[in-house]
């Protein structure tokens, strides 16, 4: 009688999502070495020079950046657990694509309408996330009631939230990352998009 074991094996399944995770933990690490000189540097949006090459950096560069270690494990929880199930139906290339318009979005509208504040971290990419994942199920013109549940219910706690609560976190990132999220996630859904890709 011969018995059969399956080999366990490691297997690097999601690029983009464990690269990005990486990255931002050795920002953070760096962020520590340099007494938060890299991050303010290199890693966090705000009002600047528009002749300083650093600020097209640092309008993608802010989602690496984390405040501390507190930050960076609340954010890279939730992009660990949705981040996998978006790049296996979406594949990396468009992933990487979500993560990059999200960054720019929201660190461009930082820059030109909140010029005092500095804005960083992964959030605005994880909310994007959120509300991206909640519409892998449409299907022609359909809209996921479980879409508009999110959406509600996310959007309405970001205003309660940015309204009644004085706290460091950028409520208008998460936002405005929701809804660069669900605005690809419907682009990325139908079909003619789909053909570009």
């Amino acid at each position: 009688m011969s018995s059969y074991r399956k080999r366990l094996i490691i297997s690097f399944n999601s690029p983009v999502v464990l690269g990005f995770t990486f990255a931002c933990l050795v920002v953070l690490v760096l962020d520590k070495f340099t007494l938060g000189m890299s991050t303010n540097m290199l890693f966090s949006v705000y009002r600047s020079s528009m002749l300083d090459p650093l600020t097209y950096v640092r309008f993608f560069g802010h989602v690496l950046g984390h405040a501390d270690w507190g930050h960076f494990f609340g954010n890279m929880m939730l992009f660990l657990v949705i981040g996998p199930l978006l790049e296996e139906k979406y594949g990396s290339k468009k992933l990487l694509f979500v993560i990059l318009v999200t960054a720019f979005v929201t660190g461009v509208i930082n820059f030109i309408f909140f010029p005092r504040t500095q804005l960083l971290g992964a959030s605005g990419v994880v909310f994007a996330f959120i509300l991206l994942a909640s519409m892998t199920s449409i299907k022609g013109g359909e809209i996921p009631v479980t879409f508009i549940l999110v959406a509600v219910i996310y959007i309405g706690q970001q205003v309660y939230e940015g309204t009644f609560i004085q706290d460091n976190v950028s409520n208008l990132t998460h936002i405005i990352g929701g809804l660069v999220g669900s605005t690809l996630g419907f682009m990325l859904n139908t079909k003619k998009f789909k053909k570009k890709w």
